[in-house]
């Protein structure tokens, strides 16, 4: 585990300090050393195609970035900026969504972490890596 003591709680109550994660309805499942997992309750803002009732790509895009983002948090103690997102998506995605996140490299200057979203069936619906500026955690 990094130097950081990050519980979920600690790592809940910063999270939901920013308006659009409380939108999006989100709560930490969990926390580990370099891992995070999410939960995203569902609402009707999100549907994009009102007959089939699918949520639009940009939630999924959010889910992935800031899950990536915020395994960051227990090397960084905070998230970190953006600097690169790909993000692949491979069904629609109805209902509640899941997001687990893990760091694949983390440096000086840029880490790496990578996030996938789940369905409530468990189906994996997008997935997506990105890099983010690591110095600003050190401020």
């Amino acid at each position: 585990m990094s130097d950081l003591n990050v519980t979920r709680e600690a790592v809940q109550e910063k999270l939901l300090k920013g308006p659009y994660h409380q939108w999006l309805g989100l709560e930490v499942v969990e926390v580990g050393d370099g891992s995070i997992e999410l939960s995203a309750k569902w609402r009707p803002d999100w549907v994009v195609n009102v007959e089939g009732g699918y949520t639009h790509g940009g939630i999924l895009a959010a889910l992935v970035d800031l899950t990536a983002d915020w395994a960051l948090v227990s090397k960084t103690g905070k998230g970190v900026p953006t600097i690169d997102l790909r993000v692949d998506y491979h069904r629609a995605a109805k209902g509640d969504l899941r997001a687990s996140g893990k760091v694949i490299k983390f440096g000086r200057q840029f880490s790496v972490a990578e996030a996938s979203v789940f369905d409530s069936e468990g189906n994996l619906v997008a997935s997506g890596r990105g890099v983010y500026a690591t110095p600003a955690a050190k401020d």
